[in-house]
């Protein structure tokens, strides 16, 4: 074991914040509303909040299965993202002739997200930040874009001796506290008239009647926030497979090793290979060191033994320590994991069933703080019946490649997550596997 690692604790750093709310009591009536939500995460957060905003009178019911945040939406990096699209090289490809109007919409959410948390008084963290996207190999400099940082100027603002250069994003990312977003955003709901139901997980959707273990929920219109768990619409779940991502926080830095690193203007950072690391500063100036390995289990299982990886932390302390060697004696306090919901082209897609009455939003791919927002109300639009100029778009109107089933899905996967580290490798060069798969408009990410 790493030293760093020998007190390590395996649990989110994020869920073990003393601020977390007792857990609500779990459904055990029949009852009905207008609207039942189910998931308690970004997803079905933001709609319950948003539909109630949008018509106060709303009576609506939101469902989790377990507590709220407790899963992808209390354990990721806390990136806030404007981006809808997995960044814009995605997005360009994908909808080249729309991608100016998604941007202006990525845009709009990030900002309504920092109005909502004024406006209500949620303290999340919040640091308007920007990212850092980092090059390690100088071929990786051609994919930055224009107005790259040359190598001192990177290091200027982040000092690792791996940086050749780097581009910032100065207004398109927040920091943010992912649980006590989650926590802010399930008050201001209860304070709204949600009714919140934890420890209640939805067991079958008969057209608009959900059952839970110990009760059935009526509702006139559903939406569905389940993302990495398997959806109550069996319709969703071949565009959907968890993708394992783990994560290590390090205990507070004293002032002369922040000295020693700099990150005086606190960017989130990431690096350029498709194995990629992910780090940011906390308020407490932890460091939280993310990314790399993206593990999928044949499948498709969802398992909380599957939250820890030990040869995953290994690797990414190595890969700390070579980052910032100055930093050496540092210890890492937590260590975790989550799943992450995935889809073939890295972005949410979205649906009706049910005659317009039930809605969906999936396939996230790892930029769900931000864009979950986005597909609360594309949701809610959907279930309106009203057309918008979100759910104009194409990427709203169309969907992904589905996965195909096991076992080829993962033969697949596994090869392509063997291609894209080769390709780290050997100066970013895609084998004959990822060049079809690129022409192909299919992919594995996170």
């Amino acid at each position: 074991m790493h030293k760093s690692l020998a007190d390590v604790e395996h649990r989110s750093y994020w869920l073990e914040d003393p601020g977390r709310p007792a857990a609500t009591a779990p459904l055990t009536a029949d009852t009905s509303g207008d609207l039942a939500v189910v998931g308690g995460g970004y997803s079905g957060l933001w709609t319950a909040l948003i539909a109630k905003e949008r018509d106060p009178s709303l009576d609506v019911v939101l469902l989790e299965g377990a507590r709220i945040g407790h899963a992808a939406s209390g354990r990721n990096g806390g990136f806030c993202a404007a981006s809808l699209t997995h960044g814009a090289a995605n997005g360009l490809a994908r909808w080249p002739d729309e991608y100016a109007e998604l941007e202006r919409l990525g845009g709009e959410n990030l900002q309504a997200i920092e109005d909502t948390l004024v406006r209500y008084g949620i303290d999340a963290e919040w640091e308007r930040t920007g990212e850092l996207a980092v090059a390690t190999e100088e071929y990786q400099l051609r994919d930055l874009g224009p107005d790259v940082l040359d190598r001192d100027a990177v290091r200027a603002e982040v000092n690792s001796p791996t940086y050749v250069g780097g581009v910032w994003n100065r207004r398109g990312v927040a920091m943010v506290h992912p649980a006590k977003l989650a926590w802010g955003l399930a008050a201001v709901c209860r304070r709204l008239g949600v009714r919140m139901f934890e420890h209640t997980p939805v067991l079958g959707l008969n057209g608009t009647v959900l059952r839970t273990p110990r009760a059935r929920v009526r509702a006139r219109w559903v939406a569905l926030g389940t993302n990495v768990y398997p959806s109550p619409l069996a319709r969703v779940r071949p565009y959907v497979i968890p993708v394992y991502d783990y994560a290590l926080m390090t205990e507070p830095l004293s002032d002369s090793q922040l000295g020693e690193i700099g990150w005086r203007n606190r960017q989130g950072v990431g690096d350029s290979g498709n194995q990629f690391h992910y780090y940011r500063l906390t308020a407490d100036n932890r460091i939280l060191w993310g990314g790399y390995d993206a593990i999928y289990h044949f499948g498709g299982r969802v398992r909380s033994r599957y939250d820890d990886r030990p040869q995953t932390y290994e690797t990414l302390a190595e890969h700390f320590f070579t980052t910032f060697p100055q930093l050496e004696g540092v210890r890492f306090t937590n260590a975790w994991g989550g799943a992450i919901d995935t889809c073939t082209r890295f972005s949410a897609f979205f649906g009706v069933a049910r005659q317009g009455r039930v809605a969906y939003a999936a396939g996230y791919t790892g930029l769900g703080v931000g864009a979950t927002r986005f597909g609360a109300e594309v949701m809610l639009d959907l279930l309106s019946g009203v057309s918008t100029e979100r759910t104009r778009t194409t990427m709203v109107r169309t969907k992904p490649v589905p996965f195909p089933p096991e076992p080829i899905r993962f033969a697949g996967v596994e090869l392509t997550r063997r291609a894209m580290a080769s390709a780290d490798a050997n100066e970013g060069r895609r084998n004959p596997w990822l060049r079809t798969m690129d022409a192909l408009g299919l992919g594995f990410d996170s």
